[in-house]
């Protein structure tokens, strides 16, 4: 499982990086069980969404096009997600399925993690968290399939709420029309919003008055400024 590592800015000589071991992977899943019951109990959070998509360790394993393995964790669907519904079970029996939610973005491409079957692997992990009870599954829109704009696609997160059992969470473009539709029309149980809610702190109260929303700036979206882009983004009130 290697990422091909693209560094634009000041060329930096680094270990190529490599497969974990089977026997390594235990210690990788403390990471995410038993740090979810220190967050909770410790900050008084009433729950975890384990973090299974964006190209980001989890997803590794789920797609086909960055893992490599020949082991129990690799190859078929059935192993590629065998290491996210570990972390899932061992999270839910350290802190209660109840508090437990997961997110997914198996149409995406993020950091070169893309996959051949995309819809095959949605379906299997949503059929495959029914077992464990978790709170929810919240899915990225396969038209998001890059950090980008929305592209057309023809694919849909239809099947997926359809195979699982709990809250389905869809996130991914929405405004406020569409995100409505979505769960007027039983597509979604709740719909995520990320730049937009970034860019407007008062988010629900225009929607509510269905007020123009402020434009999010991506150019600071990941710099270390602490105002800048993170909370200048001015209110109904200091806008008017």
């Amino acid at each position: 499982m290697i990422l091909l590592v693209k560094i634009k800015k000041n060329e930096i000589k680094s270990l190529s990086p490599t497969n974990s071991s089977v026997v390594h992977l235990p210690s990788l899943q403390l990471y995410w069980d038993c740090g979810s019951s220190s967050f909770i109990v410790c900050a008084g959070f009433d729950g975890v969404e384990i973090h299974g998509a964006h190209g980001y360790l989890i997803e590794q394993f789920l797609k086909d096009e960055v893992n490599d393995r020949t082991d129990q964790y690799g190859g078929s669907i059935e192993n590629r997600c065998r290491f996210a519904l570990e972390i899932v079970e061992a999270t839910a029996n350290e802190i209660g399925a109840h508090r437990v939610g997961i997110r997914l973005s198996p149409f995406a491409n993020y950091n070169e993690s893309g996959d051949s079957n995309p819809e095959a692997l949605g379906l299997y992990m949503a059929e495959s968290l029914n077992k464990y009870g978790i709170l929810y599954c919240h899915m990225v829109e396969p038209r998001m399939k890059t950090a980008g704009e929305k592209c057309d696609t023809p694919h849909s997160l239809l099947p997926m709420r359809k195979a699982f059992s709990g809250t389905f969470l869809v996130a991914g473009g929405y405004g406020r029309e569409d995100g409505n539709k979505a769960v007027a029309e039983g597509y979604a149980d709740l719909v995520v919003y990320g730049r937009i809610f970034l860019a407007n702190p008062d988010l629900p109260k225009r929607f509510e008055l269905d007020a123009p929303l402020n434009k999010y700036n991506r150019d600071t979206f990941y710099t270390p400024d602490p105002v800048v882009g993170y909370t200048d983004y001015p209110f109904l009130e200091t806008a008017s």
